[in-house]
């Protein structure tokens, strides 16, 4: 990165999708543990001069969910995903070690990876049994890197390292093809 990016924010000019559960999540109010978690990411993010998609912004935490019918939900979060630089999906895991329940965001996922877009995992590492085959997999077949969900949790400059890492070997091989 030039200094010019450097001095405006390391992630300023990219766009930074962040997705994961609401839907799922709202059933008895937005747990104050994972909202911190995704405002951790969000803030991170913008504090580097990057844009953030966010439909948990968009939605304030659920409270304005039902004011968005699926269509506009499923445009705008496509039209999001064709824009992003990058997707950065919060998978976290319920008491009972299972992937939190989050539909869309699986659906996100594999908008990202048939749109060539890195994906940066924040989620228990190793991944917890209950999750896919597809998920453990994915790695293969997209440009796939995983925070743990509480490495992540005790120092959100990861993130920015981790995206910084993907962009860069995205753009290296941009450059190769």
């Amino acid at each position: 990165m030039d200094s010019a990016a450097n001095h405006r924010g390391l992630l300023a000019g990219f766009d930074v999708f962040i997705g994961g559960p609401i839907q799922h999540a709202i059933v008895q109010g937005f747990p104050g543990p994972l909202r911190d978690t995704f405002l951790r990411a969000i803030n991170a993010v913008r504090e580097h001069g990057g844009n953030v998609f966010s439909a948990h912004v968009a939605e304030k935490f659920g409270a304005e969910t039902a004011a968005f019918t699926p269509e506009q939900v499923s445009v705008r979060d496509f039209q999001w995903m064709k824009k992003c630089d990058i997707f950065v999906p919060i998978l976290p895991v319920l008491p009972d070690r299972t992937l939190h329940r989050t539909d869309g965001t699986h659906i996100e996922l594999g908008w990202a990876t048939a749109l060539g877009r890195p994906i940066v995992l924040i989620t228990p590492q190793p991944f917890v049994d209950s999750a896919s085959h597809l998920l453990k997999g994915l790695s293969r077949v997209g440009s796939v890197r995983a925070i743990g969900f509480d490495e992540f949790n005790e120092k959100p400059g990861l993130l920015i390292e981790t995206v910084l890492a993907a962009l860069d070997q995205q753009e290296d091989a941009v450059r190769s093809a």
